[in-house]
């Protein structure tokens, strides 16, 4: 018996019609393959993107040519499989047409036996072109749909926006953040495989219950046989194994092996405890001959959804194994506008920040693609619960029976695809729809349904129920069950009627909050706005100098060049940044300055909506920011740019999310208020210290007292009226900082972790200022290093003669330090440790510590 497989990875390509064959990457795009053979420039590089929009309004053909041995003839099945074909596919073999694919996000596997042979075989594919496919839907549709961030304007389609008929990742067509690329081409791995024995195709474990004492699962193995067969089946986890004679029948079939484990080890979430992983191993037996095998890796753990009436509303928070979860986290997009392009390192880079930003919860977002496995397994290995939207964005889609089925398959395929990984809480069905259309309330939502007819109007309703009320969670009910459903992202409640749409804040479901940004709405009102799982928000900024100089030269460096204005995909972006800097921050003195005041400004912003967040649970359960990372190099939301360069953001995020944190509240302009905010599963006994300094850095007053914080909680654990506090003085001639030191800890010289050394002399400090920073005289500051004797050159600390705000340490290397864009008062050294990106695998370690060059310290008087 035989199964045999070939990687399909030597291909050649050509725009339809033309007749040289060019070198192509398999799994790639037309784009990239374009670049790679000097055809194309940089499509990221000044205003490329807007000369590449030829690219897309082409058929494109792919080629290779196999050479089959005699072998293959006599097998009993050969198949073709293709991962992912973008997106409107003809496969044609030896000629012959056996494929013809209509969506990105499904796998497509055809049976090709009978039309190869032994010798050279061709296989060709033909991509037509998304827009002269769509187009005459469009058309024949007769109105528009509403799909507000398709940027059919750069694709010199006017206001013709058709992204919503092709099945194929929303993002390609632009966003506020993203650029117009509409890739085509092999984008997943092609195989041939062939066999003349039962094989088991897909191996799934259903965890029925779950808790410390006893895992009840069940193997689910699909087998397809290509004639009747009996045997054993066999499946076996760390040292554990289960066996049943089983007899199958020609064709696809699931077996069934209910599998009992005591004293499992379970899977966590980062901050709860350890992700532990079972790799289960199911065979297909017959004698002592292993005829088939499959092996699946899972975390055995329990996760809800868990919304329960309560004298505010409703609670929406996530439960793991019993214990309640605050989700801290981000909001994921796709890392490159060409998918093939992430490498399995770039991925780990991401998995590995957030966790070393303290998160535990990523959002794929539903304008993507169903992230690649290497995502998942890592989220699975650091322990990052997955909230994961399907695809559908910011737009209503159509509702003839072509489109729904072909959104039937794609759900099951990819709900089975991903149920393995216990990293998966929640299946959500859409980003922002039900609340951009707002069927129940007329004047709540994005203005669409208003320009419609009532006729119009109930045919996109209709087809929006059938999508995200039936079709999708039939599918995850179906193929995952366990895992909860949310038809859209913000909601109020899983059912139809005025109740469900999250149209405002209220106590129940999840919001989005963009009051602040494209509500022009203060800082401040981060304090007041929230609800009981923030699963968006956020605030923009440039990149950091190097990362703009990637695709901009120094005649660029303006905030109205077109070139900045290409890569600032929010119409409105560079003035909102200017108009809240002004607001709150200094005036730079150029562009540099410019750059640095918007880290220091979106740092400020997103770490007090965070703080907010955090000091309302068990209320707020959640907060998700907008957004984890970039597609490309522009000016947007991410804390971790195109090139995984931190920002100010990520490391705010890092200490907003840590473990214990303090956060000073004077929103009401009356009373200072220091709350404190535990994670921990244990009571924390400490001391409070509380440090009045004037602008110089002379102490004024010092208080202290001790402390106790609930587990799990948070707590108002200081107050005082502003004016007791500063008794007569102005506001902007001092500042308050805040100390939390745990038991058994004494006060050293230092506040904050020594990343590496795994102490803390204090568990937590935090500056409160009384002003915005613009009203805070700041003096050019002397900022002197010292080696930390033993650390290799890793490890160096800082003081500074004068108040120091936003220190920004940049290197020549690429990687993180411990601590960035923070404040310096004198006498208080701080010390940093520098750590290279890379260097390991699992666990968070990603980071390895070392000398850095090229150490450039500057802080926001230099910027003004």
């Amino acid at each position: 018996m035989k199964q045999i497989q070939m990687s399909l990875t030597d291909w050649v390509f050509r725009a339809c019609g033309e007749e040289a064959w060019l070198p192509a990457n398999v799994p790639g795009t037309v784009h990239t393959d374009l670049l790679r053979n000097g055809r194309i420039d940089r499509p990221f590089y000044g205003t490329n993107e807007h000369d590449l929009q030829w690219i897309d309004k082409k058929n494109w053909e792919y080629r290779t040519v196999i050479h089959l041995e005699e072998t293959w003839q006599a097998l009993a099945v050969t198949e073709l499989t293709f991962a992912g074909l973008d997106t409107y596919a003809d496969v044609y073999v030896n000629q012959v047409h056996v494929l013809a694919a209509d969506n990105m996000f499904r796998a497509w596997t055809v049976n090709v036996k009978g039309l190869l042979q032994a010798g050279q075989n061709e296989i060709r594919i033909v991509f037509r072109s998304v827009v002269s496919e769509d187009l005459p839907k469009l058309e024949a549709l007769g109105y528009a749909l509403p799909a507000p961030n398709d940027q059919s304007e750069l694709g010199g389609l006017q206001e013709q926006r058709i992204s919503v008929f092709a099945r194929k990742a929303p993002y390609h067509y632009g966003w506020d953040w993203g650029p117009r690329f509409l890739t085509s081409g092999i984008w997943r791995e092609a195989m041939l495989t062939g066999r003349d024995a039962a094989e088991i195709k897909e191996l799934y474990i259903r965890q029925n219950t779950v808790n410390g004492q006893e895992a009840r699962l069940t193997a689910l193995v699909e087998v397809e046989a290509p004639q009747a067969w009996s045997g054993m089946l066999r499946v076996s986890a760390r040292g554990q194994e289960w066996m049943k004679a089983v007899s199958l029948v020609t064709g696809s079939q699931t077996l069934e092996l209910e599998l009992v484990i005591d004293q499992p080890r379970l899977w966590w979430c980062n901050g709860l405890g350890s992700p532990e992983l079972y790799t289960f191993r199911a065979e297909l037996l017959q004698g002592a001959e292993i005829v088939s095998v499959s092996e699946a890796t899972t975390g055995l753990r329990e996760i809800k959804l868990v919304r329960k009436p309560d004298a505010q509303g409703t609670s929406f928070y996530f439960e793991l194994n019993g214990v309640p979860v605050f989700a801290k986290g981000a909001n994921h997009i796709p890392n490159d506008s060409f998918i093939t392009e992430v490498t399995e390192e770039r991925y780990r880079h991401e998995i590995a920040t957030a966790v070393a930003s303290n998160m535990n919860m990523l959002r794929v977002w539903g304008g993507g693609f169903y992230e690649e496995e290497e995502f998942y397994r890592l989220c699975d290995e650091y322990g990052l619960l997955v909230w994961q939207d399907f695809m559908f964005a910011c737009s209503m889609y159509p509702g003839d029976e072509a489109f729904l089925s072909n959104v039937r398959a794609e759900a099951e395929y990819n709900v089975r695809r991903l149920r393995n990984h216990p990293c998966i809480a929640l299946w959500c069905g859409n980003n922002e729809i039900d609340s951009a259309w707002s069927e129940y309330e007329e004047y709540m939502g994005w203005g669409w349904k208003e320009k419609m007819n009532a006729e119009i109007r109930g045919t996109l309703w209709r087809a929006y129920e059938e999508i995200f009320h039936r079709i999708l969670p039939e599918a995850v009910a179906a193929n995952h069950p366990g895992i909860n459903y949310w038809p859209s992202s913000p909601l109020r409640e899983l059912t139809g009627g005025q109740d469900q749409h999250a149209t405002r804040i209220m106590g129940d479901g999840d919001i989005h909050y963009w009051g602040v940004w494209h509500g022009k709405e203060p800082f401040e009102n981060y304090n007041l706005k929230v609800g009981r799982f923030m699963s968006e928000y956020g605030f923009q900024s440039f990149p950091e100098l190097k990362s703009v100089l990637s695709y901009a030269e120094e005649a660029d460096l303006a905030l109205e060049s077109k070139v900045m204005l290409a890569h600032q995909k929010n119409g409105q972006g560079n003035r909102l940044i200017k108009e809240y800097m002004d607001m709150y921050l200094p005036q730079p003195k150029d562009f540099r300055g410019f750059l640095y005041m918007s880290h220091v400004l979106q740092a400020e912003g997103i770490r007090m909506a965070i703080e907010s967040h955090r000091r309302s649970k068990p209320y707020c359960m959640g907060t998700l920011y907008w957004q984890m990372n970039d597609c490309w190099p522009v000016a947007s939301w991410a804390g971790m740019d195109y090139y995984g360069r931190w920002k100010a953001l990520q490391y705010a995020v890092r200490r907003s999310f840590q473990e214990v944190i303090l956060s000073v509240d004077s929103t009401d302009g009356e009373s200072v208020r220091v709350y404190g905010v535990s994670d921990r599963r244990e009571a924390l006994s400490g001391e409070l210290v509380l440090r009045l300094h004037d602008i110089s850095g002379a102490l004024v007053r010092e208080w202290s007292q001790p402390v106790i914080l609930a587990a799990d909680s948070s707590a108002v654990i200081f107050t005082l009226p502003a004016a007791e506090l500063l008794e007569g003085r102005e506001p902007a001639s001092v500042l308050l900082v805040a100390s939390l030191l745990e038991s058994g800890q004494e006060q050293g010289p230092e506040a904050g972790q020594v990343l590496g050394t795994g102490t803390r002399q204090v568990l937590e400090r935090k500056e409160h200022y009384f002003v915005p920073a613009k009203d805070i005289p700041l003096s050019k500051a002397v900022i002197t290093v010292t080696e930390v004797p033993g650390s290799g050159g890793a490890s160096f600390t800082l003081s500074s003669d004068v108040l120091a705000r936003g220190v920004h340490l940049t290197v020549e290397e690429e990687g993180i330090f411990s601590d960035n864009y923070f404040d310096l008062l004198p006498g208080e050294p701080k010390t940093v440790e520098f750590s290279l990106r890379g260097g390991g695998s699992g666990g968070g370690a990603d980071f390895t510590p070392a000398a850095p060059t090229g150490l450039v310290i500057r802080s926001m008087a230099d910027y003004i």
